[in-house]
């Protein structure tokens, strides 16, 4: 079973940043898209930004120019540098591979509150 974990979530005040980080096996770096996502209290879990193996990138419209997701070959993970943050973007953070095919990770908690 694929073991994704995320860490590097916390609690900020509205316009903070953080960056969450998604450790990866590195068989499955190698060979998967990767993807974000979050997961709000009540609500469905909800795409965020992808990158694919050449490092090209896709956002939805809500975070493109907040959210940067990027690689780092050197450790095999996946980031995702949040600046600007709202309230609204209080949720549970999760990496997956694009087609969301790998085991879930236990998430990363992002809290943005004044």
């Amino acid at each position: 079973q694929v073991q994704l974990v995320e860490s590097g979530g916390g609690s900020v005040q509205p316009g903070g940043s953080l960056n969450v980080s998604c450790a990866v096996p590195e068989d499955i770096y190698r060979e998967y898209d990767m993807s974000w996502y979050r997961q709000a209290p009540g609500n469905q879990r909800e795409w965020l930004a992808s990158i694919d193996r050449r490092g090209r990138l896709d956002y939805k419209r809500t975070v493109q120019g907040r959210f940067t997701i990027s690689r780092d070959n050197a450790k095999n993970t996946i980031d995702l540098q949040m600046n600007s943050l709202h309230p609204e973007d209080t949720a549970v953070y999760y990496c997956n591979s694009v087609l969301m095919d790998l085991s879930w990770g236990q998430g990363t908690q992002v809290t943005v509150s004044s």
